[in-house]
């Protein structure tokens, strides 16, 4: 599997990304820029966290007009892989590719600490190396990562099993008190109706190495390479 690694003006975490899967996973990947249009050569896009143009307008609103973001659409509507890592996940709804908005954490600050993600559907692409109910200890670090989505929305997510990670404390367990930035059902990760497309707000990247803490987000690199 060959991995495109997406850089914007703006972009912190392309770097993170690119080492883990270049020296960690030795896979194939190679960063492309904001104003490339090609892609048909990659098998999974990435667009990592950051804040991508400076955060202007709101978050990934600036980078949803890009040329490579054009590029990512038609990528994703062949059915090939994308990825969206905070600021990416970001993009993602404003591309329309996944449903929801991610706005203002619920206490309006700047939220950067370890989480508790409880698998929600292990049945996916990017979960299949997991198994449901199964937790995993992930990072944040994000201003806006409240998701938001209509009740109705919910509903039909909830009913093709779109939603993939949900916070929760260390027992599992999903309330209030576990929910770090006021995101609507806990909602931390998700995927479009054709489970190609995956947005999630915690850093796998941070997570894909012992010396960082933990290893859990290495799961999510497994699944997708698993044949």
């Amino acid at each position: 599997m060959k991995f495109a690694v997406c850089v914007f003006p703006g972009s912190n975490c392309d770097y993170d990304t690119y080492y883990v899967i270049r020296d960690v996973l030795e896979k194939d990947v190679e960063f492309v820029f904001w104003n490339q249009k090609e892609l048909s050569k990659y098998d999974c896009v990435i667009l990592p966290g950051g804040f991508s143009f400076g955060d202007y307008l709101r978050p990934g609103a600036l980078a949803s007009k890009t040329p490579l973001a054009e590029a990512i659409y038609e990528f994703a509507q062949k059915g090939k892989y994308v990825i969206g890592i905070c600021n990416g996940f970001q993009i993602l709804t404003e591309l329309k590719l996944l449903p929801g908005a991610l706005l203002p954490n619920i206490n309006r600050k700047f939220i950067c600490k370890w989480v508790n993600l409880r698998v929600e559907n292990d049945s996916t692409a990017f979960t299949r190396e997991l198994d449901k109910g199964e937790i995993l200890r992930i990072p944040i670090a994000h201003h806006d990562g409240r998701y938001y989505v209509t009740e109705e929305e919910l509903k039909q997510m909830e009913d093709r099993g779109q939603i993939l990670f949900r916070y929760c404390d260390e027992e599992g367990r999903v309330s209030d008190e576990s929910n770090p930035n006021g995101s609507a059902s806990n909602i931390a990760g998700v995927m479009n109706k054709e489970g190609n497309v995956f947005g999630m707000m915690p850093h796998p990247e941070r997570a894909s190495e012992d010396s960082l803490g933990s290893h859990d987000g290495l799961m999510l690199w497994y699944s997708l390479l698993r044949e």
